[in-house]
């Protein structure tokens, strides 16, 4: 059953098949909740975006044309209902100095990030990506985690290949800014 692709089980569920619907949603649910959790910080809200997020895509499922990947209109449904959960909550995002940046630094926080144990290093990732602005940790997550490509993004965020490129560069600066806040004490207090 797992070999067929997307179109068969959008097509079975357009022709009345609900199990071939539950099919899409086992295969999608754990993206979509990543993607969300990521956006709205809180596991409560990333599930009920997630349940939300598949019902919508349930009764608009005739309104998929396929000029996209079934998953990037996904994405794009969970990235802006997690958003709308943002908005109604008007959380602030306190942005991150990124100014003082050098070659130097990347290898700084790599030699810290060898100090620390794997659940440590997690951790301090998830905690530095949660500085991040709602979009930063979109593409972030949809990049290296789920590894979908750089023109797939640019169609969940509605902006160009470039300016995602762009992005991606900036936000991995940012990080190294971050991480280097949080390790470099940790390495000196090691040594």
């Amino acid at each position: 059953m797992n070999a067929k692709p997307d179109e068969y089980y959008i097509n079975e569920t357009l022709n009345g098949n609900v199990n071939a619907y539950a099919f899409l949603v086992e295969k999608y649910k754990h993206m979509v909740f990543t993607l969300s959790l990521r956006i709205v910080k809180n596991r409560e809200e990333a599930e009920e975006i997630s349940q939300d997020v598949f019902v919508k895509t349930y009764t608009n499922l005739k309104s998929f044309k396929g000029d996209s990947k079934f998953s990037t209109w996904i994405y794009k449904i969970a990235y802006y209902a997690s958003l709308d959960v943002l908005k109604k909550q008007k959380r602030t995002i306190y942005p991150e100095n990124i100014d003082i940046f050098n070659e130097s630094d990347v290898e700084s926080v790599s030699y810290g990030l060898n100090f620390l144990e794997l659940q440590d290093r997690k951790k301090i990732i998830n905690t530095a990506l949660l500085k991040l602005s709602e979009e930063e940790r979109t593409i972030v997550t949809l990049f290296y985690y789920e590894e979908v490509s750089v023109k797939e993004i640019s169609k969940i965020v509605n902006l160009s290949a470039d300016n995602v490129k762009i992005k991606l560069y900036r936000v991995r600066k940012k990080l190294v800014s971050i991480l280097k806040n949080v390790i470099e004490p940790n390495t000196i207090n090691l040594l």
